[in-house]
């Protein structure tokens, strides 16, 4: 049997895994960068993930475990070695260590943080204060800090001494003695500076910040909005508690469309990846929005049943209600699509929502009339052409189904558009406005509309 040489980094270090040799591992491990092996072993099975993360040194395997999926950290936190594992807790970023913290069981966390070093166990416990959902879990303490009086050489001296351990060395912070936010510079601009210059003679003293209460949805704003690669955060005072990087709310924004993306067809948020998570959980978060559209389609059945006379009269009309109320809905979900997606990039607001039912107005009533065209022309067309016959009353027959479409795409329109920001307004995420609610809803009301129509048209004739 002629044995094959592995042909890529994934290929050898799986098959090094495969013969547990532990000396080409050894070699192969520390040449890999962070993301690269963290993405090569996320599904492997705890056994080979607990081989690699014996092999590697700390600081890697501390790396290489922030980048893991959470399921995959998971599984490790069962399995490491306690020294182990606390070694680990300690050597990562106080953030990624908070987001760890918040999802696992609290008296696993209390554990954990009992097992800290002091420093971090302060940190920890600081971070893990703030609200779920503010901008304090998010930063990292790890910065640098300056004062106004030091001079360059002493600004790259302290760099030096302190610059490894901090988040990142791009933006540097100026405080005064009571730890107050003086400024915030990019270090280009003491790279330009001669070695005498002092910090205060770069200082403008207009900088932008968070504040450490305030919602992670608006820090997502404010970085969107000032285009930087990490914002100082302050308590009410304006002391300086900390940062947050760019790295985390990509994070934070992947995370949010995720919640958006699955709010939006129709079903919970999965806390976890769609291939991991139990079944039965993913079951548990899809059968409840289920449960509510067929509720909500029972009314659909509830006004068939009102306007069963008219059918009984003239059944050629449940022909086009498939295709009359779809278009409803269909021009419901669009619109409620592109406002939650507008709303998220900070577009729209709650306080332009007039501006919002004007567009939607306009081209509901467009979308509406070019829609009725095509309905109109379908059936007169099917009825010139002799592939259906819908009797003497076809002309009144055709009116009545474009003008209901008008109608119906029409209503379709605004209320896709107007139930997130009524959502927003009233404190819930405006992405349970999903598209398959608004679906229902204009199906409901679309009915109304339409046998409205038809008994305007064809009142005296066939109804």
């Amino acid at each position: 049997m002629v044995s094959i040489a592995p042909t890529t980094t994934a290929d050898k270090l799986h098959d090094l895994l495969a013969r547990h040799d532990f000396r080409g591992l050894k070699q192969l491990l520390p040449t890999l960068a962070a993301p690269d092996l963290a993405h090569l072993i996320d599904h492997q099975p705890v056994a080979e993930l607990l081989i690699v993360f014996r092999l590697l040194p700390l600081a890697q395997a501390t790396r290489v475990f922030e980048y893991l999926t959470p399921s995959a950290q998971n599984q490790l936190l069962g399995q490491l070695a306690p020294e182990q594992l606390t070694a680990m807790l300690n050597h990562m970023a106080p953030d990624d260590r908070t987001n760890l913290f918040e999802r696992l069981p609290p008296a696993f966390v209390r554990t954990q943080v009992e097992r800290l070093a002091p420093e971090q166990r302060r940190i920890t416990l600081e971070l893990l204060g703030f609200p779920h959902d503010s901008v304090g879990r998010l930063m990292t303490p790890d910065y640098i800090a300056l004062r106004e009086d030091w001079s360059m050489t002493d600004v790259f001296d302290f760099i030096r001494r302190h610059g490894a351990s901090a988040e990142t060395v791009t933006m540097l912070y100026v405080v005064d003695e009571k730890g107050i936010l003086l400024d915030d510079i990019h270090i280009r601009d003491f790279l330009m500076q001669p070695p005498t210059a002092h910090v205060r003679d770069i200082m403008d003293r207009r900088f932008v910040c968070l504040s450490a209460q305030q919602s992670q949805e608006k820090a997502l704003a404010d970085f969107r909005r000032h285009q930087r690669i990490a914002l100082p955060v302050t308590d009410a005072h304006g002391v300086l508690l900390g940062i947050v990087t760019l790295d985390d709310i990509l994070a934070l924004r992947e995370r949010e469309d995720t919640e958006d993306m699955q709010k939006l067809g129709g079903s919970e948020a999965l806390d976890e990846p769609y291939l991991q998570i139990p079944l039965f959980k993913m079951v548990q978060k899809r059968a409840g929005w289920l449960v509510v559209l067929f509720l909500g389609e029972m009314f659909t059945a509830t006004a068939m049943g009102f306007f069963e006379g008219e059918i009984e009269k003239a059944v050629v009309l449940a022909l086009f209600v498939p295709l009359v109320i779809s278009s409803g809905g269909n021009a419901g979900s669009q619109a409620t699509s592109l406002i939650i997606r507008a709303m998220s990039l900070g577009e729209v607001t709650v306080g332009r929502w007039w501006q919002v039912m004007r567009r939607e107005l306009l081209a509901g009533l467009a979308l509406g009339v070019i829609l009725g065209i095509v309905g109109t022309i379908r059936i007169a067309l099917w009825q010139g052409l002799h592939l259906r016959d819908y009797g003497p009353h076809w002309v009144p027959l055709a009116l009545a189904v474009g003008f209901a479409l008008v109608g119906i795409v029409l209503w379709g329109s605004l209320a896709g558009s107007m139930l997130p920001l009524l959502l927003k307004k009233v404190g819930f995420d405006p992405a349970t406005s999903s598209a398959p609610f608004v679906a229902t809803l204009v199906d409901v009301t679309g009915l109304v509309i339409y046998f409205t129509v038809a008994y305007a048209f064809l009142h005296g004739t066939l109804l």
